[in-house]
């Protein structure tokens, strides 16, 4: 079933925004902040604004407002390479399949 390019922006929206969301949930653990989880977020938010990184670019979903694009980026990439892997391979399985 072909979905086509809205579509599949809508899938990807939706996958970025559950991210982003289980991110923000991990910074509050056990009725305190997590100030690791915290501060992750903080520097990989500060690496991609840095460098220009934003997922939604990438994807070809660039956003309006400035700056929310590497944000976003950065929230979701404090999580790690290994789920940034997974997270990856995800989209990209959502691009071949939107394409058979």
């Amino acid at each position: 079933m072909e979905i086509g390019i809205n579509g599949l922006h809508l899938l990807l929206l939706a996958a970025l925004a559950e991210a982003v969301w289980e991110t923000v949930k991990l910074v509050w653990e056990k009725h305190k902040i997590n100030i690791d989880r915290l501060g992750s977020i903080f520097i990989t938010i500060a690496i991609a604004c840095g460098t220009g990184i934003d997922f939604f670019k990438i994807l070809d979903m660039p956003l309006s407002i400035p700056y929310v694009g590497c944000i976003l980026t950065g929230v979701i990439a404090s999580r790690g390479a290994n789920f940034l892997h997974d997270f990856l391979g995800i989209i990209e399985g959502m691009k071949v399949r939107n394409k058979s």
